[in-house]
């Protein structure tokens, strides 16, 4: 039977194809379902503010009038300036256990990348590094993160029977919160921070830190992810729209910022509680009774014992001097206090020795590898 791909290009389509990844996934026990709500707002031409320099196309894929799949094409006009490539992307790929439908989804990106001039597929990526990235190739019995996602073994398995290669590998961390800060972290912090002039500086108000360095937080990041795989550097309408997204929602408690002598931003750690648990029990949606699972995660300080490392970023030329010890330092403390038993790095490129090189002080099991791939466009 023939697999039919349709464009999507109405509200209902965009429902459909938002809702297919939960139903899915929705009696896995390790898939975390993302809101539908949140998938509205990133699919919006007008609310998302990547589309100032993104285009994209969402297909469905049908066998005998049922729906298999899924898959977005997406352009990052400034990522291939930025890297001096040709590549269209794709991402939010999902589909049955039939290579049939994920070969028709794949080539639809393809088509349409080439109908652009475009000479490279890869992905799974986002319109930017905000969006989950890579398809998880280890790690299927570990529970996913609000910043990433899950998908079956047999994925990968399709990829590669499909011709596609290795283009990059993220690795993932449980880091345990040891009961003390780590003898070495304590002397390393305190020698840099007399020798730098450095400060901790901790806010207990989402307007006062946005006003004083929301700004900033984002344009460090911009500096400090430049080299990484695929970043594009983010806009000033991103920054606005992140700081209005993010920082009102986070316990400020586990927000950490390090300044200089003249109050300049150079390093900045951000995490926050697990909503892995309290998204699963919403089913991806607010209404009518999903707001009440991360009202109690995010408000109520309901925590469970597992926290996320949502942004650690340190200036360029502060890097493997010891600044993050001075960040951990700070807020280990603080997750001691609220109960937290270990965190979840989230994806971290295989490569990037620097990120990885701050955990050597702690307890840590790498248990999930995601993967992105790429293929020629004939």
């Amino acid at each position: 039977m023939a697999i039919i791909i349709k464009q999507v290009s109405t509200a209902k389509e965009l429902h459909k194809f938002i809702r297919f990844n939960y139903e899915l996934y929705k009696n896995n026990p390790y898939s975390v379902p993302d809101l539908y709500d949140d998938m509205i707002n990133t699919f919006s031409k007008e609310k998302n503010a990547a589309f100032e320099f993104c285009e994209a196309e969402y297909f469905l894929a049908y066998k005998e009038k049922k729906l298999v799949g899924r898959i977005v094409a997406i352009i990052n006009n400034k990522a291939n300036e930025v890297w001096n490539k040709k590549e269209v992307r794709f991402g939010w790929i999902d589909f049955i256990d039939d290579i049939e439908v994920s070969s028709a989804l794949l080539k639809a990106v393809e088509e349409w990348g080439k109908a652009k001039g475009m000479t490279q597929i890869q992905g799974p990526l986002g319109f930017t590094d905000f969006d989950a990235e890579g398809m998880l190739v280890e790690g299927f019995d570990q529970l996913s993160t609000m910043a990433s996602t899950y998908n079956y073994p047999y994925y990968p398995q399709h990829l590669e029977k499909l011709g596609f290669e290795k283009d990059a590998d993220w690795v993932e961390f449980k880091i345990f919160i040891p009961d003390a800060i780590p003898e070495k972290h304590q002397r390393i912090s305190a020698l840099i921070q007399k020798k730098y002039n450095l400060k901790i500086k901790k806010y207990t108000s989402a307007k006062k830190i946005a006003a004083d360095y929301g700004q900033a937080i984002f344009e460090l990041m911009n500096e400090a992810y430049q080299p990484l795989y695929g970043y594009s550097p983010l806009t000033q309408k991103q920054i606005d729209q992140y700081v209005k997204m993010y920082l009102p929602i986070v316990d400020l408690r586990m927000v950490t910022l390090i300044t200089d002598a003249e109050d300049k931003l150079v390093a900045v750690g951000i995490s926050m509680p697990s909503l892995s648990e309290a998204l699963q029990k919403a089913k991806g949606r607010l209404l009518p009774f999903g707001w009440y699972h991360l009202l109690k995660t995010l408000f109520l300080k309901k925590y469970s014992k597992t926290l996320d490392l949502l942004l650690v970023a340190v200036k360029p030329e502060y890097q493997n001097k010891g600044v993050n010890a001075l960040l951990f330092s700070d807020l280990i403390p603080v997750y001691q206090k609220l109960g937290f038993i270990f965190a979840e790095s989230n994806p971290e490129l295989e490569m990037n020795g620097k990120v990885q090189a701050q955990w050597e002080y702690f307890k840590t099991e790498q248990h999930k590898r995601r993967r992105a791939y790429t293929k020629k466009i004939d």
